[in-house]
């Protein structure tokens, strides 16, 4: 009888399986029960019949074969809720899955356990929402675990299931990631599919998962990698990710560290810890370390507001009216949007994007590996939106009725003058992103490789306070299989918890 998930990473519990030390029924059984016990509020939904039938039938042969599995609750599965994360969609049901989770689930045979949390349309780089309420991180509960894809990575590293999926369209994998001590992989744009419904905007997100070990994340790429004629932006895959893990020489590489990559500015200790691990990486390996300039703009403001465009249309003629449903920053943030927002911020918009290209391309013509932190500093409180304990715009203008009506009623001036000024908009946002500069300091370090499209890797590189924080190494375009190796290196050399301490103590406790 099994008591305790799995703590080892997925491509281990298929050996498992397969050897006949444990039981997909079994496994599935524990991990329902620990679900049920978790107080880290990370699944919003969970179906232990259609599970059941699945261990009760998982091909063995399969890469994640009786593997139990959660599922990005913005990734539709059939049959399940499809909310959005919001009040908004609460009773909506979806009517098709996802094409990456049906790869994951029919031609990788992982067991779908239920929907982890998300942020309310992947809209925050944390795990709040008016549905859902707050998940908290196992490493320290009452403290963050990011977001978008928080849930995912608080049931894996809390020791709940060993494989969950994720999506990152601004850092949404490799911000949780780093906040938990996981692996977080985007890899370059149209490396997995996004269908059947693949919009134009942001024409920045990624989907993934978050991983214990860098094979379980190179095994998900053999499965769900490869084109897809529902996503005209996917990529072909050459196969083979997990078999040639290891195949290239990290000898000779030239290595730029670049800490706060985009002018972020650091807590205290991070730049240290990054340092101190990105040194033993380049000595380790015979890598060159490599003076670079690197200046890109931070977008992060100018990406989010033109991205609502595609939650206004999922809104429909919901929107205003629901704005009370809305978590407060996003509600907000459509707000600012529709005030801010014209042809003139949008070309603005495209100028810095060109700018970051250049820069970046001008970059990788000097060196193979970019390595940043992940985030700003180690996980902050649970409650919070962002990192910055002070008051800012956003909390003023959410902290009561007459701040609210105010706030609103300066928008729709300004929206109005905007017809008079078409460039008071830019100017303002300009004016905003350095008055108030948390609001774009949050995925300000992983947001450049989402408008790049570049891949990017959140790396385990210890602690700071006790809790976790990401190396994130960049590459060139279609180099995902380097970032892997790269990854590789370092689980092999300075092997990172696959759980929580905590977790791993009470699982060890009931041995």
């Amino acid at each position: 009888m099994t008591d305790t998930p799995w703590q080892g990473d997925a491509c281990s519990l298929v050996d498992a399986f397969r050897a006949g030390e444990r039981s997909p029924v079994e496994e599935l059984d524990a991990t329902l029960a620990a679900i049920e016990a978790s107080d880290l509020n990370c699944f919003s939904h969970v179906d232990p019949e259609r599970a059941r039938a699945a261990a009760a039938s998982a091909d063995l042969s399969l890469p994640f074969g009786g593997v139990p599995t959660g599922i990005k609750e913005l990734e539709p599965v059939e049959g399940w809720p499809d909310t959005g994360a919001s009040l908004v969609f609460e009773d909506r049901i979806a009517d098709h899955t996802a094409h990456n989770v049906a790869r994951l689930l029919d031609d990788g045979g992982a067991v779908p356990v239920g929907l982890t949390t998300a942020s309310e349309f992947g809209g925050l780089n944390v795990s709040i929402t008016k549905l859902n309420g707050v998940a908290h991180n196992p490493w320290r509960y009452g403290r963050t675990v990011g977001g978008s894809s928080g849930g995912a990575a608080a049931s894996v590293m809390g020791g709940l299931v060993s494989l969950a999926t994720g999506g990152d369209g601004g850092g949404s994998i490799r911000i949780p990631a780093g906040y938990t001590g996981l692996l977080g992989m985007k890899g370059t744009f149209g490396r997995i599919t996004r269908g059947p419904h693949a919009m134009s905007r942001p024409g920045t997100v990624v989907l993934g998962n978050l991983a214990r070990s860098v094979r379980d994340a190179a095994r998900f790429y053999d499965v769900t990698a490869g084109v897809d004629p529902y996503d005209p932006t996917s990529l072909p895959s050459p196969g083979r990710w997990e078999a040639n893990l290891g195949q290239n020489d990290l000898t000779g590489l030239r290595v730029a560290v670049v800490p706060g990559i985009g002018g972020v500015p650091l807590e205290a200790g991070v730049e240290e810890s990054l340092r101190e691990h990105a040194s033993m990486l380049i000595k380790d390996h015979g890598m060159k370390e490599v003076d670079l300039d690197l200046e890109t703009p931070n977008l992060a403001a100018q990406w989010m507001m033109g991205n609502l465009s595609t939650l206004l249309a999922e809104l429909g003629e919901e929107w205003p009216r629901c704005a009370p449903l809305l978590t407060d920053e996003v509600a907000i943030g459509i707000y600012l949007s529709q005030a801010l927002y014209n042809l003139h911020t949008a070309a603005a918009a495209e100028a810095l994007r060109l700018q970051a290209n250049a820069a970046m391309a001008q970059a990788f013509g000097e060196v193979d590996l970019i390595i940043a932190a992940t985030n700003p500093g180690p996980a902050f409180p649970a409650e919070s939106t962002t990192s910055n304990a002070e008051d800012d715009l956003i909390d003023w203008a959410k902290s009561n009725p007459i701040a609210r009506g105010v706030f609103r009623g300066a928008l729709m001036g300004t929206r109005v003058a905007s017809s008079f000024a078409p460039k008071l908009p830019t100017n303002l946002l300009e004016y905003f992103s350095g008055k108030f500069p948390d609001m774009v300091n949050m995925g300000g370090l992983t947001i450049i490789s989402n408008i790049y499209g570049n891949p990017a890797v959140s790396i385990p590189a210890g602690t700071v306070d006790g809790l976790p924080v990401g190396m994130q190494v960049l590459a060139r375009h279609h180099r995902d299989d380097l970032l892997f190796d790269v990854a590789l290196a370092v689980e092999r050399e300075r092997p990172w918890p696959l759980v929580a301490p905590p977790v791993a103590e009470a699982a060890a406790a009931t041995a």
